[in-house]
């Protein structure tokens, strides 16, 4: 055997074993810890605007294999008013995709809409974060939240698909949170569809060359 041989392999052993824990390390923090989000439609205007791009906290929420199915709920519960990003109801006709919603209600609490005021637990509830003042024809319930589910809205009342019409939430559907903006590209809404990978290509390439199309005053907005 050539004596030069061995140092060889074991410098490309010591090179394998450090790419393969750069990508244990790379499925436990997108699986786990953080994964990043775009927004693709306006649902949620005024707080989130279409082509924010999100950094999501998975941390005790939810634990999921990348590229896959398979997730598995730990123990963190999201609280009334929380932002959160949950895995699609069937009834909302959207397989595979993530939504974002605030929360309104948790099991237990009884939730109305009257005249486009939200009562939770009898209080209406103070909404300052909402883009437009309540739509007089909205009503919805009275109806009390079961176990292990949630009620969301959008903030942008009079442009979202929700609760009140795909119904609650289940709580192994919620995979986390936003934690901040890091980056904001004014585009065409279909560039940030899922799939639309050439859209998406052409709206970061005009943000190059146009970096008026940044809104740099987002960036690193907290949640």
């Amino acid at each position: 055997m050539n004596p030069e041989s061995s140092p060889l392999r074991k410098r490309l052993v010591r090179e394998l074993l450090s790419w393969l824990w750069v990508a244990l390390a790379f499925f436990l923090i997108t699986g786990t810890i953080v994964q990043a989000r775009v927004i693709p439609s306006e649902s949620m205007e005024s707080t989130l605007l279409v082509g924010d791009h999100l950094l999501m906290s998975r941390l005790g929420y939810d634990a999921g294999v990348p590229f896959t199915q398979y997730h598995v709920r730990l123990w963190r519960e999201p609280r009334r008013g929380q932002v959160v990003i949950f895995r699609a109801p069937p009834a909302a006709n959207a397989p595979g995709e993530d939504f974002i919603k605030r929360l309104i209600a948790v099991p237990g609490d009884r939730v109305e809409i009257r005249r486009g005021t939200v009562i939770v637990n009898g209080a209406a509830l103070v909404e300052p974060y909402r883009k437009e003042p309540p739509d007089l024809t909205d009503n919805y319930g009275p109806a009390t939240i079961p176990s292990k589910s949630y009620f969301v809205l959008g903030d942008n009342r009079n442009d979202s698909s929700d609760s009140r019409y795909w119904g609650f939430v289940p709580e192994s559907s919620v995979i986390g949170t936003p934690v901040f903006i890091y980056m904001s590209v004014e585009a065409s809404d279909d560039a940030w569809q899922p799939g639309q990978v050439r859209e998406r290509f052409y709206a970061y390439a005009n943000a190059l060359l146009h970096p008026s199309l940044v809104r740099w005053n987002r960036l690193f907005k907290s949640f």
